[in-house]
């Protein structure tokens, strides 16, 4: 069994969300809603990780892109 989350909403939302009870398991719909923002907050939190591990590696020597390029393009 889960653990219980409540929440408080102004009253004519808590009236719009009764009115749709039969066509919308809230329920549900609040515990996917929960589950993408983890999603979403732990891809961040990934993605500033490699940023900052991208910011502590040396610079490339400039032309060095553009050799890499010809070489690419050469070797077909």
């Amino acid at each position: 069994m889960g653990s219980v989350v409540s929440i408080r909403v102004p009253p004519e939302i808590k009236h719009e969300m009764d009115e749709l009870k039969g066509e919308v398991n809230w329920s549900a719909e609040i515990r996917e809603f929960i589950k993408k923002k983890i999603k979403e907050y732990k891809k961040r939190e990934a993605l500033q990780e490699v940023i900052s591990y991208i910011q502590t590696l040396p610079e490339a020597p400039k032309g060095t892109a553009q050799k890499l390029v010809r070489e690419d393009r050469d070797s077909h």
